[in-house]
C-alpha cells in the first residue's frame, strides 16, 4: 500500500508553494483529488491519487535531489554564511533540505553534488569508503620524482597517520601531452608564476584542506585547484562555472553503489 501524506505537504514539496500558501489554495477550493474539490489541508493522498492545482495535475515529488554543480570561486560551500555567499544561492529550486556534499574551499573551483539525502551523503563522506576524488591542481615550483612519490604513499600533513596513498599525473610544461591538452586550455590562466607545476591528484580521503596541506608537505603551494571528479560523477565540459544540472538516474545508482562499497583501500 502506498503511504499516504497530507495534501498541504504533498503540495509543498512538488513545489507549489510554502505550507502556508497552498492551505490557502486548498481552502478556497482550488485543488481537486481524483476530479473531487478537496478544502481540508490534513486530507490524505497516497501516490494513486491523481491530484490537480487550478485543473493542472500536480506530480508526486521525488523522494531526494540530486544536482551536480560547477561551483565558481568565492562561494562556500554551506547552506548559510553571515559573511560570504554560499552554493546554495546558486540552486534556484525551490527544495527544502538541501546540502553541499562536503566541502570546497572559497578559492577552490569544480564538481559539488547538492542533494537533500542524508544518508547517501554520509555514505560518500565516510572515511571507510574511501569514495575517489581527482583534482587538477597547479602549484607553485617543479614537482620532483621525489615529491611524486612521497605523493603516491601516503604524506605527513601534521596529523597521527599519514594520507593514504594518492594518484599523480604530472602534465609537462611544453604542451607535448595532446590526450590531456583540451584540459589545460580549459583550466589554464594567464600571469602564472615563472616556475610551477601542473597535475592531476587523485585522493580517497576528505580530511581539511587536504590537497592544500599535501602539496604544502612537498613545499609546493597550490595556486590553483579545481575538482573534476568524485566516485563515478565527472564535472561536464559543457556545465559553466555557477551552472548546474539535475542527475540522471543512472549517476544516481553509481552514486549510491559507490557509497555502499569499500575501494579497499
Amino acid at each position: 500500500m502506498s503511504k499516504a501524506v497530507r495534501l498541504d505537504k504533498f503540495l509543498a514539496d512538488a513545489g507549489k508553494g510554502t505550507r502556508s500558501e497552498v492551505k490557502k489554495y486548498i481552502q478556497k477550493g482550488l485543488v481537486q483529488i481524483n476530479s473531487q474539490t478537496v478544502k481540508k489541508p490534513e486530507q490524505k493522498v497516497t501516490e494513486e491519487d491523481r491530484v490537480e492545482l487550478l485543473g493542472e495535475p500536480v506530480s508526486r515529488a521525488p523522494e531526494f535531489v540530486y544536482y551536480l554543480l560547477n561551483k565558481p570561486a568565492g562561494y562556500v560551500s554551506a547552506t548559510e554564511d553571515r559573511y560570504d555567499r554560499t552554493v546554495m544561492e546558486l540552486i534556484t529550486e525551490p527544495r527544502k533540505g538541501m546540502f553541499p556534499v562536503g566541502r570546497l574551499d572559497k578559492d577552490t573551483e569544480g564538481l559539488l553534488l547538492i542533494t537533500d539525502d542524508g544518508a547517501l551523503a554520509h555514505d560518500l563522506l565516510s572515511p571507510a569508503r574511501h569514495v575517489e576524488k581527482t583534482y587538477f591542481v597547479r602549484v607553485e615550483g617543479a614537482i620532483t620524482e621525489e615529491d611524486r612519490q612521497k605523493l603516491e604513499q601516503g604524506i605527513d600533513i601534521g596529523e597521527k597517520r599519514l594520507t593514504l596513498p594518492a594518484k599523480v599525473q604530472l602534465f609537462p610544461r611544453d604542451g607535448s601531452d595532446m590526450e590531456n591538452s583540451e584540459l589545460l586550455r580549459r583550466v589554464r590562466t594567464e600571469n602564472l608564476p615563472e616556475s610551477y607545476t601542473e597535475l592531476l591528484l587523485t585522493i580517497s580521503e576528505g580530511k581539511f584542506h587536504q590537497v592544500k596541506r599535501m602539496m604544502a608537505a612537498v613545499g609546493k603551494p597550490v595556486i590553483y585547484l579545481k575538482r573534476l571528479s568524485m566516485g563515478p560523477l565527472t564535472l561536464p565540459d559543457q556545465l559553466k562555472k555557477g551552472e548546474y544540472r539535475p542527475l540522471t538516474a543512472e549517476e544516481v545508482q553509481k552514486l549510491k553503489n559507490a557509497g555502499c562499497s569499500s575501494t579497499g583501500k
